[in-house]
């Protein structure tokens, strides 16, 4: 395994800080490296593996089309993106879509989509948007740009302009930077790399309504959030509002690499042929796993399983902060939860490690909880064994 590492090291960028293993293949709930060791996962490819590894519905419809068709161009129709498109927009409730390969290129699009709309109603460009703080949109120049965590930004300005910032659950805050320039606001209902901070039903509810009094759209990205992951197909339809246009996906994948952004019928017809294009994005095989995503979470009640294991885990997340005073806090919403400590989280993730626990954290002080939605409660409860274990060397 050591030999492994240190060849990757001299050939990859270091761009990301990596867990000292190398692992091989998985099964369900676990992961097994390249010496057979066994991890109990609960970090899901960072909420992306909704169905856990090898399920095997999903395989064979993957096998099946690789054997079809994988890739044409998107001046072509194929059934997969049909298929995949007319599943998307029954479980989001928007009217069209745009496939892409990533989540950060579904917000550049987004991004893009809120211009063009906000050029064709006034006539004009320089549409300003607002994000909020601590917020993580992604990595490219545009996504980057939304994103309110100065670190991330900072080495590679200058950005796009026309971005400002505001606190997130504080309604005011937004309304004070919208200008008659504003074109869209932009926030994810749980902020993830941010640290778990669900909005608040005032909030979410709060800025609907300030976007409709103003004429500005309303983006919520889903990217993490979404695809069932707080118990909603959809992290906003618990708040009972609707966005102008949505970002997902992670687990609307399971780990091929697709995303998608869609819009009311109004806002995306908004682009017309040229204003926006992928040359992979959307392909057949990309949107088969999409589409057999979509099945197999109508088939299993994935739903259910989230809302039932959501609320046993966070009953031993509440647990584990009441016997533990360097846990100051317990926050998130289904199977998307964080504890927040008093000391950095990077040890406690190691040990876990070793102890074939994968963990991950949201920033310095809080560790995330988003195991594959397909956990059950002997998982939950191997993973309280285990986290305690570990807990009890550092305190």
């Amino acid at each position: 395994m050591k030999q492994y590492i240190d060849e990757a090291e001299k050939v990859l960028m270091h761009t990301y800080n990596r867990y000292k293993i190398v692992l091989d293949h998985g099964k369900g709930m676990y992961l097994y490296d390249i010496e057979g060791k066994k991890y109990l996962d609960f970090v899901a490819g960072i909420a992306v593996f909704a169905l856990g590894y090898n399920y095997e519905q999903y395989n064979e419809a993957l096998k099946k089309q690789l054997d079809t068709l994988i890739h044409t161009s998107n001046i072509f129709y194929s059934i997969p993106p049909l298929e995949a498109a007319k599943k998307l927009i029954k479980a989001s409730g928007m009217d069209r879509v745009f496939f892409t390969n990533s989540g950060t290129e579904a917000v550049e699009g987004a991004i893009k989509l809120a211009r063009k709309y906000y050029y064709n109603k006034t006539g004009k460009a320089g549409g300003e948007i607002i994000s909020m703080e601590h917020s993580f949109h992604g990595r490219s120049m545009g996504a980057l740009s939304i994103t309110g965590t100065k670190k991330y930004r900072e080495a590679f300005e200058p950005l796009i302009g026309g971005v400002r910032f505001a606190e997130f659950n504080d309604l005011s805050s937004v309304k004070a930077n919208i200008n008659d320039n504003t074109c869209a606001v932009i926030m994810e209902p749980i902020q993830g790399e941010g640290g778990i901070y669900p909005a608040t039903e005032e909030f979410i509810k709060g800025v609907r309504k300030l976007c409709d009094d103003n004429d500005i759209l309303l983006i919520f990205d889903e990217i993490q959030c979404g695809m069932g992951r707080t118990g909603s197909m959809f992290a906003y339809q618990s708040y009972g509002v609707k966005p102008d246009i949505i970002t997902c996906a992670k687990g609307l994948g399971c780990g091929i690499p697709v995303g998608a952004f869609a819009a009311t019928e109004e806002v995306a017809m908004a682009f017309q042929p040229g204003d926006h294009g992928t040359t992979y994005g959307g392909n057949p095989f990309a949107t088969k796993a999409v589409s057999t995503v979509f099945d197999i979470f109508e088939s299993t009640n994935i739903l259910e399983n989230v809302n039932v294991m959501g609320q046993y885990l966070s009953l031993k997340l509440d647990e584990l902060k009441n016997k533990y005073s360097i846990i100051t806090d317990h926050r998130g919403k289904g199977l998307l939860q964080g504890l927040e400590f008093s000391i950095p989280v990077k040890d406690i993730i190691a040990h876990a490690m070793d102890e074939g626990l994968l963990l991950i954290s949201a920033g310095e002080h809080v560790i995330r909880f988003i195991p594959p939605l397909i956990v059950e409660k002997k998982h939950v409860d191997d993973m309280t064994e285990i986290f305690t274990k570990c807990l009890n060397k550092v305190v």
